[in-house]
């Protein structure tokens, strides 16, 4: 400006000063910062190599390789022989990989060979090569020479790998017993089921494909299964089972079994059932023909339970043999009359004689000499209303009401078997106990067994108790060798050249499909030699419908196993002559 006039320029201000703060305060915060972040990292590294190592080095092993289970080897069943029942074959697994075979033309080749190879439809074979995948089982058990053949064609997609069969000899030999096996190979049914872990064994395991370090163990090996021998005699089990097999059909009945014991050591020597469960067709047969039904069906044994009452009376003291009973052909049980087999005049019959002749109305009347606790008493030990013991699968106690719960007509038909139930295995241990002079001896199907080791252990000793006195079992013997002669209801069952003794039953059939009693049981059950009792055979038959007498229908299937197994087991006659037994009063 002009300095003349007053006014002058504005004074020039200072430079701004930038402040740039405390520089050590800023390297702080970035160095906590980057301190923090890098912890974050070195915590991760931590945990995915200390922490987490194991288990991104097993996922890693994963993917590399894979368990592949190896097979035990499964034990077998074998009879009192050793002969095998059931047992274990080579097999192998016929399997495809889809994504190989991969053209039209691979997959109708493979197909067709395969199809015609292992017996099935080649469209089944197609639909596993269309299923998609790297893994599709065709056959989970195939005979080793036919698996060879298969794999000598060199399909590319096609493998085999070792596996086991079960195999049963006998197709349906002893099959209800034995029971059978699942495509896993575990016991399903039968003694297959009971003993399946002792028959199974351990599988093992390898691991297929690159070695990876650090990846733990690569095999563990397989314990094969042990093995169960049974008491069962493979030739008496095929003689019972044709015999009953045989008169279920030729009597149009409904089903039917047939047992044979020691009489000595309660030891099963033949257990038959009919119809029989073909084990090598198992999956076609309808479940409930599955059961072993000498364990499982409970029925009313009829006059077979006649020797019950008689043991209760002559132990009572209130009966003897030669007792004479006036025997009219019905009785009056309180609201229902109860009769005979067949119209009679009165009869006097001895003890025996009603015994041999099979008469309920006697019977009834030496059961009202006993009373009914004492009879119930007797039923028990004779081991009415309690599982036999064999450890069988499916085994029935059968049904013992109590004595205060009978009915009026209940307390009369008790007596002769009606109103009480059992199964057949436990009315062939009543007459194993009257052939053992009175001690029962708990029936055994089980010999014994094999560990894995080698080691055969035995069974326990099968349990023992006294049941009646020995002269009872021995007057009560006399009885069932007098009702198999001429004079008694069981003479088909006579064997030439053997003393036989042993009853009939013909009981009333309850049935819950018709609400009531529909059709028969027939049953023959005894022993021989009768004075020396060896064997114990029973055959019943359900609802038989051409006949329906236990002295026509069962007694035939009793001769028939009985004398196969006596000379089976080369048993001889003992060469007496069976003692006179007085039938009627005045003889």
């Amino acid at each position: 400006g002009d300095p003349g006039s007053g006014r002058g320029r504005p004074a020039a201000r200072p430079p701004a000063v930038l402040r740039l703060g405390n520089p050590g305060r800023r390297i702080s915060i970035g160095l906590i910062g980057m301190t923090f972040v890098l912890s974050i990292f070195a915590g991760r590294l931590i945990q995915l190599q200390g922490l987490d190592s194991k288990v991104y080095a097993a996922k890693a092993a994963e993917q590399r390789t894979k368990p592949v289970k190896l097979p035990a080897r499964r034990g077998s069943i074998t009879d009192v022989n050793g002969h095998e029942l059931a047992l274990t074959l080579e097999a192998r697994e016929i399997f495809v990989d889809p994504g190989v075979v991969a053209t039209p033309q691979q997959r109708d080749r493979v197909a067709a060979a395969l199809a015609a190879e292992l017996s099935v439809p080649k469209e089944q074979i197609m639909a596993k090569l269309a299923a998609g995948g790297r893994y599709q089982q065709v056959a989970a058990a195939v005979d080793p020479v036919v698996a060879q053949r298969i794999m000598d064609r060199d399909f590319k997609g096609v493998g085999s790998k070792h596996r086991y069969r079960r195999d049963y000899p006998g197709g349906n030999l002893a099959g209800t017993v034995l029971g059978f096996v699942g495509a896993d190979g575990s016991g399903l049914s039968g003694l297959e089921s009971t003993y399946n872990k002792l028959l199974a064994g351990r599988d093992g395991e390898q691991i297929e494909g690159r070695h990876v370090p650090m990846t733990g163990n690569t095999l563990q090996t397989p314990v094969d299964g042990g093995s169960v021998r049974l008491t069962i005699d493979r030739d008496i089990q095929w003689a019972a089972q044709k015999a009953i097999t045989d008169q279920v059909k030729a009597v149009g009945a409904r089903t039917g079994s047939a047992i044979v014991l020691d009489t000595l050591t309660g030891h099963v020597l033949a257990m038959a059932n009919a119809p029989e469960l073909d084990l090598k067709n198992w999956q076609k047969t309808a479940p409930e023909d599955w059961v072993n039904r000498s364990v499982t069906d409970v029925f009313e044994p009829g006059s077979t339970n006649k020797v019950i009452t008689a043991a209760a009376a002559l132990e009572s003291g209130a009966v003897k043999p030669d007792s004479v009973f006036s025997v009219r052909d019905n009785i009056r049980c309180a609201d229902q009359v109860l009769r005979d087999s067949h119209p009679h005049p009165v009869e006097r019959l001895t003890f025996s004689g009603v015994v041999a002749t099979s008469s309920n109305v006697g019977t009834i009347l030496a059961a009202q000499k006993v009373g009914d606790q004492k009879l119930h008493e007797m039923l028990k030990r004779f081991g009415f209303g309690a599982k036999p013991g064999t450890g069988l699968p499916g085994e029935e106690a059968g049904l013992l009401p109590d004595w205060r719960k009978w009915s009026g007509s209940q307390r009369c038909t008790v007596a002769y078997g009606q109103g009480v139930s059992v199964t057949a295995l436990q009315t062939a241990s009543v007459y194993q106990t009257i052939a053992n002079g009175g001690v029962r001896v708990t029936p055994q199907i089980v010999a014994g067994t094999t560990g894995a080791e080698g080691v055969f252990t035995p069974s326990a000793p099968a349990g023992r108790s006294r049941v009646i006195g020995q002269d009872t079992a021995e007057q009560i013997s006399s009885m069932l060798e007098a009702a198999v002669s001429e004079e008694g209801t069981g003479n088909l069952a006579a064997i030439d050249g053997y003393r036989v003794a042993g009853k009939t039953g013909t009981a009333m059939r309850y049935d819950a499909k018709c609400q009531g009693y529909c059709g028969y049981t027939a049953t023959f059950v005894g022993f021989a030699p009768a004075d020396k009792p060896r064997l114990v055979v029973l055959a019943v038959v359900q609802d038989p419908h051409r006949g329906y007498y236990g002295g026509e229908i069962a007694a035939p299937v009793f001769k028939k196993v009985m004398t196969f197994a006596l000379k089976s087991k080369k048993i001889p006659p003992t060469g007496t002559r069976p003692p006179a037994v007085r039938i009627r009063a005045g003889e």
